[in-house]
């Protein structure tokens, strides 16, 4: 989401801001004042997140900064910039700013004329794999390595560097890409961009070779990590969680929030406790019996340890398999509470899946690997992948596809 900018010299004017700063709410009003939200998910694909990069220029709209800046670099590709001095804007990263048509697969010019911005402010994209250029002599003085050392496109944008690096058979696949952050989705051939997929708040992001990232952006494992940090400030360290008993693990996905949606405090350390966030949580008009959402009036949240913490739902009509990679994937309970919720088998790993996809596409663009199921196979034979099995009488769970308009 965040970025710099630079003057017409080059020069970056001033530290860039951080997505979490809350610069931004105010912004929303200002942008759907001048594009309505259904038409810029029409052109973009993208949930609503008050963070994208849309509302961040907004927020400086009117900016001595913004008015010197002649060139938007986001973070990966600034980076890549002061290691070569090319200037380009990488593509599965820019898929996730709100100025990104997915249909066209170019920069929204429709999007740019509403904000007032120049076109010419952000630079040519740029496909995983393809060659930046080689080492600045400024560069190449300050890491040791020779000024020819190729500097290569990566899926810049992490959950797009950690599909690439899902060890799945085939096409045939849901995935979790579960850290701070949980991405759960599917991997397309084009985004939807229906209505309902906007209702749903399922967001279309690019992967490598133009393949989709379908997905919902779902609160993580920051949950659990500051729950953990709490308690073991206020007494005994706490143990990571084991495995639930099978007829156990059923009843532990009783209890859900929702602490993604608005209103729900952002994380950020010295929050209020997890159990409270939850508790602030809004109905959700649309549950159902059985479907999980917001808690119910007057139901705890977890304030103990005791109390295990449910992963989320994926799946679909012809998906048999769910991949969980990330730093989640280490979570035995997590994995098996998954598997549970969905009906399907969890193939758990690899960890460390963002750096593993991220080297798998250089060696591809030098020769080292062939084509996207290459790769995959490349993971799942020197990669440690557990199997996590459905237990305690759990029913799949099946996404209503048709409703969203993904066959």
């Amino acid at each position: 989401m965040d970025y710099g900018l630079l003057d017409a010299s080059g020069a970056l004017l001033g530290n860039p801001h951080h997505y979490r700063d809350p610069r931004t709410r105010a912004a929303v009003d200002r942008v759907q004042a001048r594009i309505a939200p259904g038409e810029l998910y029409r052109i973009t694909g993208l949930q609503h997140l008050d963070f994208n990069t849309i509302y961040q220029l907004a927020a400086a709209d009117g900016t001595p900064q913004l008015e010197a800046a002649r060139t938007l670099l986001l973070i990966p590709d600034l980076l890549a910039h002061w290691l070569t001095g090319s200037v380009g804007a990488e593509a599965t990263n820019a898929s996730t700013t709100s100025l990104y048509d997915a249909s066209t697969g170019a920069w929204s010019q429709p999007i740019l004329a509403a904000l007032g911005l120049e076109p010419g402010l952000l630079p040519s994209l740029r496909c995983p794999g393809d060659a930046i250029g080689t080492l600045l002599p400024a560069a190449a003085a300050y890491t040791g390595l020779p000024e020819a050392t190729p500097v290569t496109a990566v899926a810049s944008h992490d959950t797009a560097s950690a599909v690439v690096a899902v060890p799945a058979a085939d096409r045939d696949f849901a995935y979790i890409s579960c850290g701070t952050w949980s991405l759960a989705g599917l991997e397309l051939d084009a985004p939807v961009l229906t209505s309902a997929s906007r209702a749903a708040n399922f967001t279309n992001e690019l992967g490598i070779d133009g393949t989709v990232r379908y997905l919902r952006n779902i609160m993580g494992l920051w949950l659990l990590s500051e729950s953990q940090r709490t308690w073991q400030a206020k007494g005994p360290p706490v143990p990571a969680p084991r495995p639930a008993r099978p007829g156990r693990a059923g009843q532990a996905v009783r209890r859900r929030g929702r602490p993604g949606l608005p209103g729900v405090p952002r994380p950020r350390r010295h929050s209020r406790p997890p159990r409270r966030v939850l508790r602030a949580d809004r109905p959700d008009p649309a549950r159902q019996p059985g479907r999980g959402g917001a808690l119910h009036p007057g139901e705890p949240g977890p304030g103990t340890p005791s109390h295990p913490v449910s992963g989320s739902r994926t799946g679909g009509p012809g998906h048999q398999v769910v991949h969980l990679v990330g730093g989640g994937s280490r979570n035995d309970l997590l994995c098996q509470l998954t598997a549970d919720a969905t009906g399907l088998p969890v193939l758990a790993g690899p960890t460390e899946a963002t750096a593993l996809g991220n080297v798998l596409v250089q060696a591809r663009t030098h020769g080292l690997v062939d084509d996207r199921a290459d790769m995959r196979r490349l993971v799942a034979r020197t990669q440690h992948v557990r199997r996590y099995t459905p237990q305690g009488g759990q029913q799949p769970w099946v996404a209503a596809a048709g409703r969203i308009g993904l066959s």
